[in-house]
């Protein structure tokens, strides 16, 4: 089983909607039985609690469940655990690849470094710009390469 794990600030508006956004294009795909995707945060401000209302209606409007995700923080036991895992920015890719120390596995990117010719970097953050529209055209289309690569990489 291949794993990913998305990871943001506070594990309850990117990550979890990339989580999301990525099993719904898994089952799609007819790959779910291949590759498993888990989302956390690198702080523990809101560890136990569902998506933010702004994650949860934009998914809702999409069709794509997010039910059973709550938020939890980022531990070292992860890193053994996820072949992938994928950052929404700068920051908390920075925050993991500390956490990982030298280590050479996982490998550890942002979601949109996935993406050719992005104009951003970074994931925004909704909780602070209220854009949950935005933040989700960027997660979906990086879910999107994201699965390309994984296919490609492991010939599925």
């Amino acid at each position: 089983m291949i794993k990913v794990l998305f990871v943001c600030l506070g594990n309850i508006c990117r990550s979890p909607m990339a989580e999301a956004v990525f099993n719904d294009m898994l089952k799609k795909s007819g790959l779910d039985d291949r590759i498993a995707a888990d989302s956390a945060g690198t702080g523990n401000w809101h560890i136990g609690k569902p998506p933010h209302e702004g994650t949860r209606a934009l998914l809702a409007e999409k069709n794509i469940s997010c039910e059973g995700l709550f938020a939890r923080q980022v531990t070292k036991n992860d890193l053994e655990e996820f072949d992938y895992i994928v950052a929404m920015d700068a920051e908390n890719a920075g925050n993991v690849r500390s956490l990982a120390g030298f280590s050479q596995k996982p490998v550890i990117r942002r979601l949109l470094d996935y993406v050719d010719d992005c104009q951003t970097e970074d994931v925004p953050d909704p909780y602070y710009t209220g854009n949950f529209e935005e933040v989700y055209e960027l997660v979906e289309e990086g879910c999107r390469q994201l699965l390309n690569d994984i296919r490609r990489e492991n010939h599925l």
